[in-house]
């Protein structure tokens, strides 16, 4: 691997970047295929690029026949993320539980007195508002957000940012009463019924959860089938040999 592709591989993994390695087998020839941006010596392959962006989706390395040539695509993807919108109980036992299954996991609140290590140890925990949280973090397709407050002014700012992200999962904790308010809301600050059709309110699958225990399952199990749905979807295209 040439010094400026390791360069690069590490550059996108800080950054939590998509990022697929095309190797040409036969004479090791490399070529970087982001999810905006092609580099190397492939860059203008569209076959190439098309198979490769497909394999950004499904997060899944292979090898592919382009033009009679054997081409190893090393696929490089951020793990999933989950951001907590609310530092409250329910989140205090959905971290540890989606930790468990190897989510990224922060959890945002600018209440001081909530958002605290000792309530959420081994957590990574941000006393921001979300809104601008989010700005920081960057929202990218492996980032699922659940907001958990039942605040307007903590939950509406952070799921107004994360509907104009790419975000593959958006669930709000609340009442189908307290979804339609939210929905009203946002349609004030520009948010279309389309946009809002990605929100998961009330959140989590219909299990009967009634404990925190029981609606942070019920949350994990809703983003564990949208994110394999997703995942599903991208990898039915196949890749043709050209």
């Amino acid at each position: 691997m040439q010094a400026r592709t390791l360069a690069a591989l590490q550059q996108a993994r800080s950054a939590r970047k998509a990022i697929v390695l095309a190797t040409r087998l036969s004479d090791a020839a490399e070529t970087l295929i982001y999810p905006d941006r092609v580099e190397g010596a492939q860059a203008d392959d569209a076959t190439l690029v098309a198979a490769a962006r497909r394999a950004l989706g499904t997060g899944k390395s292979e090898i592919i026949d382009v033009g009679g040539e054997k081409v190893f695509l090393n696929v490089y993807v951020p793990p999933p993320r989950l951001i907590i919108v609310g530092a409250v109980h329910i989140a205090q036992t959905l971290a540890p539980m989606a930790t468990m299954l190897e989510f990224d996991v922060t959890v945002v609140d600018p209440r001081g007195a909530w958002a605290t290590s000792q309530r959420f140890p081994g957590v990574k925990v941000i006393k921001e508002w979300a809104d601008e949280a989010f700005q920081e973090m960057g929202l990218d397709v492996s980032t699922a957000v659940v907001t958990l407050t039942h605040d307007p002014k903590l939950d509406d700012p952070a799921l107004e940012s994360a509907l104009k992200s790419e975000a593959f999962y958006i669930g709000a904790l609340g009442s189908r009463k307290t979804h339609a308010k939210r929905k009203e809301r946002l349609s004030q600050v520009g948010i279309t019924d389309e946009m809002f059709a990605r929100v998961h309110g009330p959140v989590g699958l219909n299990i009967g959860a009634k404990s925190p225990a029981e609606i942070a399952v019920s949350i994990l199990g809703q983003i564990i089938e949208v994110r394999a749905r997703r995942l599903e979807a991208l990898a039915a295209p196949k890749v043709v040999a050209a």
